[in-house]
């Protein structure tokens, strides 16, 4: 590491005008972000996602960084999303042996939580007055982001504020779901995986995986059945109430 201030100067000097200026600053939020979630003891409210975000957001805000020149340099990481999200796949083709007598009750609960999760998003929304733009940015949060986007394209609503709510709620989801799952009682670990890939998506699904695997297997079950059936039934649904 350069200890030298010239060498810093230079280095920043290069940084400041390249595009690597955005993905650096991604990555070494979240590095910061994943440092301080493991030395809480893995603490769901020390989220690394999070704090990413808010490092970010106060770090380009700062060196006066507009957010569509921050985009264009992160955007590699915005394509690792939605190929991270494929792979996701794989510990579901693993898990499918071990479902058995399981697969009912979880389509049944998928169903139950995702029309649960859009029916109250978008009720509130509306009862609190929100625009015809930010309700139908609800339309599609409850599945995760890259999934959402897509689906918000086809609804002709924003995909950008679908994102942000799909994010949010990743975020509230995985730092509030433990507390959530242990109020009701819920020990089984396959039950709070898949509750929390139907709740909170991919960081809920991160998070699941960092405490136990099973409950991360079943997280990425969730997530993704939750997008696959969304993708289908969300335009469905919205079409025929509109």
């Amino acid at each position: 590491m350069p200890s030298n201030p010239s060498e810093i100067q230079v280095i920043w000097v290069y940084l400041s005008g390249s595009p690597l200026l955005a993905l650096f600053l991604t990555l070494a939020a979240y590095h910061v972000g994943v440092v301080a979630y493991e030395k809480s003891g893995r603490n769901p409210v020390v989220n690394p996602v999070a704090i990413a975000v808010a490092l970010v957001a106060v770090a380009i805000t700062l060196i006066d960084m507009p957010y569509a020149k921050y985009f264009d340099g992160a955007q590699f990481v915005h394509f690792l999303l939605g190929t991270a999200t494929v792979s996701l796949a794989v510990p579901i083709y693993r898990g499918l042996a071990g479902l058995g007598s399981r697969i009912i009750p979880l389509l049944v609960a998928q169903l139950a939580g995702g029309a649960t999760s859009i029916i109250s998003a978008v009720s509130i929304a509306a009862l609190l007055g929100a625009t015809p733009e930010v309700v139908g940015g609800f339309y599609a949060k409850s599945v995760t982001a890259p999934i959402g986007m897509g689906i918000a394209e086809r609804l002709n609503v924003s995909p950008t504020l679908t994102a942000v709510f799909a994010v949010c709620t990743g975020i509230l989801g995985a730092i509030l779901g433990r507390f959530v799952l242990d109020f009701v009682r819920s020990k089984a670990w396959w039950q709070r995986g898949f509750a929390l890939g139907i709740a909170a998506h991919g960081i809920g699904t991160s998070r699941a995986f960092s405490v136990n695997k099973e409950a991360g297997t079943y997280a990425s079950l969730g997530m993704g059945l939750n997008g696959v059936i969304g993708a289908v039934l969300i335009p469905l649904a919205v079409g025929y109430f509109r």
